[in-house]
């Protein structure tokens, strides 16, 4: 079951779904491709360039390349792009929310936790790791 933004499953609620065996992914991890796309947008603007501008001729003289290499003949009709910015949001997403998904999983089996419980417990001791390496103690 995944948690919606701002809507954590109540803790009764929660009781009953684990007695069923239903993992409950929560709302920090489910809704946490909004936040990386805002991140990507907020980077995007400090830059003043789209993604799609830096990558996409490069992209296009690499195809063009590596079908040469295998010997197809690019004809005037044969017409060659480089990645979309919305092909590479999209990419940056996968990698980042796969990640993390991957890595709570982990998390959760190697602390024997639910999967709601890990990603929370994941998410304060990485807080944690970071104020000590910033040599604030808690």
């Amino acid at each position: 079951m995944f948690e919606g933004a701002n809507g954590p499953t109540t803790f009764e609620g929660e009781e009953i779904l684990l007695a069923k065996g239903v993992v409950i992914a929560p709302d920090l991890l489910t809704n946490g491709g909004g936040v990386t796309c805002s991140y990507f947008e907020w980077l995007k603007n400090l830059e003043h360039v789209s993604p799609g501008k830096m990558t996409k001729k490069y992209e296009e003289k690499s195809v063009a390349k590596l079908l040469t290499l295998m010997g197809v003949e690019l004809g005037d009709n044969i017409k060659i792009e480089g990645a979309t910015e919305k092909d590479i949001v999209y990419t940056a997403l996968d990698e980042i929310m796969s990640g993390a998904v991957k890595d709570n999983w982990n998390f959760a089996i190697h602390k024997d936790l639910n999967f709601r419980d890990a990603c929370l417990v994941n998410a304060i001791s990485k807080i944690k790791t970071h104020y000590e390496e910033c040599g604030i103690t808690l």
